[in-house]
Formats: C-alpha cells, sequence, structure tokens
C-alpha cells in the first residue's frame, strides 16, 4: 500500500533477475491477509458474544504494532538486508495464522492478532524497498502499483472465504469460517519457500537510520504533523468500514453476519478500482483537485452510512467510502514528502507510523455503537472526512 518508501533506490540496476518479482508479488498477496481482520473480528464476537468495544479491540491490536515496529524495522534492515527482513515477516505472520486453527478463545485471538498486526508492520516497512531492489530501476512505479492490486485480491477474497468456510465447511473439522487461516496459511509458507530459495543480491544500505527520536522532532513541523494526522484518519477511516460495514447490514437490513460479508468485500473492491485508476487522474488532475474530489465522496458516504436504510444506499455509500479513500494516503504522504526532501528516511519512517489510526478509530467505534448503536460508529469516523476537508489547502 505505502510506496513512496522505494523511490529513492530506483536507479540501481537490477539484482535479482526477472523471475524474481514472482515470488515478491506473492508476498504482496501475503501483505494483504492483514485485511482479514475486519470480517474475522465479527466472526468472532459472534462465536465469543462479544460487545461491540471488545470485538473492535481486535483490528486495534493489528494496527498498534505499527506505531512501535516501523521505524525499528527500518534499521533492521540495514542490519540484516531487505530479504532476510521479509522472511521474518513472513514467519511471524504464518505464525499468527496457524495459532487460530487449532482454537478460538480470546487469549488465542488476540495472540494471533497480535502477531499479525506485528508481521504486517514488518512486512509493509521492508517489502516495497525490495521491489526496488529487484527491479533497479525498471518500470517501479508500476510494478509496485500492481503490487497494490495482488494484495487487494488476499483483502476482498478473505470475507469469501469465511463465508464459505461458515456456510460449507463439515462441522466436525471444527475449522468453520476459520479455513480462512488456513487456506492463507498454505500460500503464506509458499511464498515464504520461494522467496528464500530465490537469490536476490543487495547492495550495503548507506546512511544513517531514522531513530524515533528524529521522526517525532519532524512532528513540529506544522505539514509533517498534519499530515500525519491525515494518514491516521486515512487508516481509522479503512479499518473502521472494514470492520463496521458488516454491523450497519445486520442492524438495519436483518441480514446474517455470512450475508452481511459482502459489504467488506464491495469496499475492497472499490477501494482496488480506486488504486488502479487513481495513478491515472493524478496525471491529468492537479492533486487538490482530486483529493476534494475523494473527501467528498467520503462524506456522501458518511451521509449514506449514517441515515440509510435501503440496501442500495448502504452499498452505493460503501463503494464510495472504498473509492474516496484508495488514495487519501498517497497523497498526504507526497505532500510531506516534498515538503522536506532532505528528510525523508524521517518523514516515511513517520508516516508509516500513522497507521497507527488503525487502533485509535476501531476503539472509539466499538464505544460508540455500544452507546448509540452502528451510527455511532459512523460518527466516529466522520469526524475523520472533517478532518481531512480541513486538510485540502495543505495539498498542492
Amino acid at each position: 500500500m505505502e510506496n513512496y518508501q522505494s523511490a529513492q533506490h530506483a536507479a540501481q540496476p537490477p539484482r535479482g533477475g526477472s523471475m524474481a518479482i514472482i515470488p515478491v508479488m506473492l508476498c504482496f498477496f501475503c501483505m494483504g491477509f492483514v485485511d482479514l481482520v475486519g470480517i474475522a473480528s465479527n466472526y468472532v464476537k459472534e462465536d465469543l458474544s462479544l460487545t461491540d468495544s471488545v470485538a473492535n479491540i481486535f483490528p486495534s491490536l493489528v494496527f498498534f504494532w505499527f506505531l512501535i515496529f516501523s521505524v525499528p524495522t527500518g534499521m533492521l534492515m540495514n542490519k540484516i538486508g531487505r530479504k532476510k527482513t521479509v522472511l521474518l515477516s513472513l514467519v511471524v505472520t504464518a505464525v499468527s495464522l496457524l495459532l487460530p486453527i487449532f482454537g478460538q478463545n480470546f487469549g488465542i485471538m488476540l495472540v494471533a492478532f497480535s502477531l499479525l498486526g506485528i508481521g504486517n508492520a514488518l512486512m509493509q516497512t521492508s517489502l516495497n524497498p525490495l521491489v526496488s531492489t529487484v527491479m533497479g530501476g525498471g518500470n517501479l512505479a508500476s510494478t509496485l502499483t500492481f503490487g497494490q492490486f495482488v494484495k487487494a485480491i488476499a483483502s476482498f477474497s478473505a470475507p469469501y472465504l469465511a463465508m464459505w468456510g461458515a456456510t460449507q465447511i463439515i462441522p466436525e473439522f471444527g475449522l468453520n469460517w476459520r479455513i480462512l487461516f488456513a487456506i492463507f496459511l498454505i500460500v503464506g509458507l509458499i511464498s515464504t519457500l520461494w522467496l528464500w530459495a530465490t537469490p536476490i543480491h543487495e547492495e550495503p544500505i548507506e546512511g544513517k537510520p531514522s531513530t524515533f527520536i528524529e521522526c517525532f522532532k519532524l512532528l513540529g513541523t506544522p505539514i509533517v504533523l498534519l499530515s500525519f494526522l491525515g494518514i491516521m484518519c486515512h487508516v481509522g477511516i479503512d479499518v473502521g468500514t472494514n470492520t463496521t460495514a458488516p454491523k450497519i447490514l445486520m442492524e438495519r437490513l436483518g441480514m446474517t453476519l455470512n450475508e452481511a460479508a459482502f459489504a467488506t468485500s464491495l469496499y475492497f473492491i472499490f477501494r482496488t478500482i480506486g488504486c488502479l485508476t487513481g495513478s491515472f487522474f493524478l496525471r491529468v488532475l492537479r492533486m487538490r483537485t482530486f483529493f476534494i474530489i475523494s473527501v467528498c465522496m467520503m462524506a456522501l458516504s458518511m451521509c449514506g452510512l449514517f441515515f440509510g436504510h435501503e440496501k442500495w444506499v448502504l452499498y452505493a455509500a460503501i463503494a464510495l467510502v472504498g473509492y474516496g479513500n484508495s488514495n487519501v494516503f498517497s497523497m498526504c504522504f507526497a505532500t510531506a514528502l516534498e515538503s522536506m526532501p532532505d528528510k525523508q528516511n524521517e518523514v516515511s519512517g513517520l508516516m508509516i507510523m500513522g497507521l497507527f489510526g488503525g487502533t485509535v478509530f476501531p476503539l472509539l467505534m466499538g464505544f460508540m455503537s455500544d452507546a448509540m448503536g452502528q451510527a455511532g460508529a459512523v460518527i466516529v469516523m466522520a469526524v475523520g472526512v472533517i478532518y481531512l476537508f480541513s486538510y485540502i489547502k495543505q495539498t498542492k
């Protein structure tokens, strides 16, 4: 999802051969495993009879680890290399997928979701730079865009796999919807072994790695702080919609969880379309114009999710927020990066830590939905949209 850290390596010659890109693209699919948190938390809530505020701890846990691990991962890459860092992230991810296969009590799921977040924080920070190593300078931007498309396949397939498992798997096998973890685990193991067996030459990384102190000092620069908050809102709305959309359909339309799980896939389908078309629109439109269009789409979506009680209204609202939110990160990130070209490493690390918004928003949404239904969760997301309106004047 977050591609800009790779740009500074684009001028190097190819390091991994033409076939090395295939296992790397499979790693992008594994990066998408993190998005199973939305539908999985809904099934865990139903199985364990949890409240919204308790169930929303799971997506919050996943994104909490970005606050802790993003900058240290950059330092780790300088010591052991990008490929080994990605392999480490795949191993941690595989363990997180293995645990729920053997049970789904509250403790196991807490550990599993924590490890999923840690593994994804490592992967988000290290995989894009690995692509630049493999590609050298050849078609890097288009390769990264295709990687996001591959990632999105995992994102919107997760709800379908969970629904299939919940309705088709023989109960005696004891997996039901958790067959999702088993299928993703197999793909993760294949990806790990394939990448491990693929030779990729890496040049030593020069320069001093970013530290927490260096990153946090940049928050004193207004544009960096505002962009950081913008990314927190983007990720909070992303995770919030992923988690809350099925609940809204269940509350307003009386759907079962298996029927309502389609909402998560619908969101990711339109988010994928937004990623693929956004690169074109950003070439033919001013960034500020496209940012305004995106945020207006999100505002219309919040109105639909708050007031809508018909299926077509709610589906349209989910599609709007999926498309509108798809390019907000890249625009906020680019604005911050261009504002301090001599501090790109520090700015990049800080913006990745902004993914911590995926922890803050679901927690607040859980408390609000317990107090006043899913409309309360929409209000929390709407606050994020309002902030993004205030950010418009920062875009160029």
